[in-house]
Formats: structure tokens, C-alpha cells, sequence
């Protein structure tokens, strides 16, 4: 397959083209529309893997939803199958039990309601895409670490208790997407580790220690954890959870 990623540079597009050296990830503004089109028409990809996304800041939302729309306009236009990657925090976390693919969404912050935008936007342009729904994605011992990690090694900070997530390992997730992506699948899907945990739970797991913690401030999501049980059906890969990874 003739794969191309967007935001190659970042945590997961790094591992994307580390495990498919021969994916392409140049770099296009993907909220110029026209630019967006003339790189898929000059690379005629098999698939799109869209991992692109701001997460706050400015232009943050013109690049999640705008972007992500004109990425998925463009899989379509060129005959592409589109892998777009979204987030758990779709969700507000109030449900009470771990999420499945038919939940409907409803965020409760501005990056969530991005993220849940872009979705609706996607499927529009591109019917048969699929939307894989992941967590917290980490490195874990003897990988680049994540945001995350970086976090919890600051001695000053203070974390959730009470924020449920499933960290998932960034290789595993990886390997997971270009599985999926040769895949006949469309829809939502979520793609997870096997572990629930707190971010007060996940920053002890990366430090081997005690962190300080603290409740959740009003807006934020609560228990936003996957329930990934239809995609281990399907996937050679094992998405382990974050007491394995970090053991």
C-alpha cells in the first residue's frame, strides 16, 4: 500500500513511518484546501493516515475540524481509504461505564468538541472512513516518552484522581492502525490499552512512586475509558495496558 501520514513528525507519526519506512509524511498546511489536494493528486495514496491536530492554542480548532475535513475531502477525491485518529474525550466521562463505539459523543472541552466536530466532518466527506478512537498514548521504558511522562516527572505537579483514561503504548497503537488501515472497516472504532487508570494512577506507574493528587477541576472529563474488546478481535497486535508497558 501507498500510505501517506499526516503529522509524521509528531508522537504517533514518528512510530507510523518508523514501522512503514516507505509512507510518505511530507508536510502540507492541511487547512488549505487546494494544497491538500494537490499533494494526494501528485501522491495518489492507497491510504490516508490523519493524525495532524493542534490540541489547543491558536488555530487549534480550524486545524482539527477544517483540516481534518479537507483531508478526508481529498482521501476521497483520489480514491483513498481514509484512518482518521480521534480521542476518548468525545466523551465527558459521565457515563458510568467504559465506552463503546455506538455511544454518542458529548464533550465537555473545547478540544473534545473539536474532536467530535471533525468526526461528524470526516464522515461527510468520506463515508467509508474509519474513525479510530484512542486515549493517552505513551512511550513507556525504552521509548521516546510522551507528554505524559514528561508530566509526571515534574515534581511540581499534581494529578487527577479522579480522570479515567486507557493509556495506550504508542508502538502497539501504531501497529495497530497500519493493521487496520488493510482492513474493509469503517465507522468508529476504538483502539485502546487494556488498563483503566487515573492520571494520578498513570504518573505513579511512570515515576515508580507517589504523586500528588488532586481532583479533576468542573469541565473537565471524568471516566473516559474504551471499551476496546471489538478491536482485539480483529488485530494480530496486542494493545497491552499500562501496568504491562511500564512493569
Amino acid at each position: 500500500m501507498r500510505i501517506h501520514v499526516t503529522g509524521a513528525t509528531g508522537f504517533l507519526g514518528t512510530e507510523l513511518r518508523a514501522l512503514a519506512p516507505s509512507a510518505s509524511g511530507e508536510r502540507v498546511e492541511i487547512r488549505d484546501t487546494e494544497a491538500v489536494q494537490a499533494l494526494f493528486v501528485r501522491l495518489r495514496p492507497d491510504v490516508v493516515v490523519h493524525t495532524a491536530y493542534r490540541q489547543d492554542g491558536e488555530g487549534a480548532r480550524e486545524i482539527v475540524v477544517d483540516g481534518s475535513a479537507n483531508v478526508a475531502a481529498a482521501a476521497t477525491a483520489v480514491g483513498a481509504r481514509l484512518v482518521h485518529l480521534s480521542t476518548d474525550v468525545v466523551f465527558d466521562g459521565r457515563k458510568g461505564s467504559p465506552y463503546v463505539e455506538g455511544d454518542r459523543p458529548a464533550p465537555c472541552t473545547e478540544y473534545g468538541r473539536a474532536k467530535a466536530d471533525a468526526e461528524e466532518r470526516v464522515v461527510a466527506a468520506a463515508p467509508d472512513a474509519l474513525l479510530v478512537r484512542t486515549s493517552l498514548i505513551v512511550g513507556g521504558p525504552g521509548h521516546a516518552p510522551s507528554k505524559h511522562e514528561l508530566a509526571a516527572r515534574n515534581p511540581d505537579g499534581a494529578f487527577f484522581e479522579d480522570e479515567i483514561r486507557s493509556p495506550v503504548q504508542v508502538g502497539d497503537l501504531a501497529a495497530a492502525v497500519l493493521e487496520l488501515a488493510a482492513l474493509d472497516l469503517s465507522g468508529p472504532l476504538n483502539v485502546a490499552g487494556a488498563d483503566d487508570v487515573s492520571r494520578a494512577g498513570l504518573a505513579e506507574l511512570v515515576t515508580g512512586g507517589p504523586v500528588r493528587r488532586v481532583p479533576a477541576p468542573p469541565g473537565r472529563p471524568l471516566d473516559c475509558s474504551l471499551d476496546s474488546s471489538r478491536v482485539r478481535t480483529l488485530l494480530r497486535t496486542r494493545l497491552r495496558g499500562v501496568r504491562e508497558v511500564f512493569r
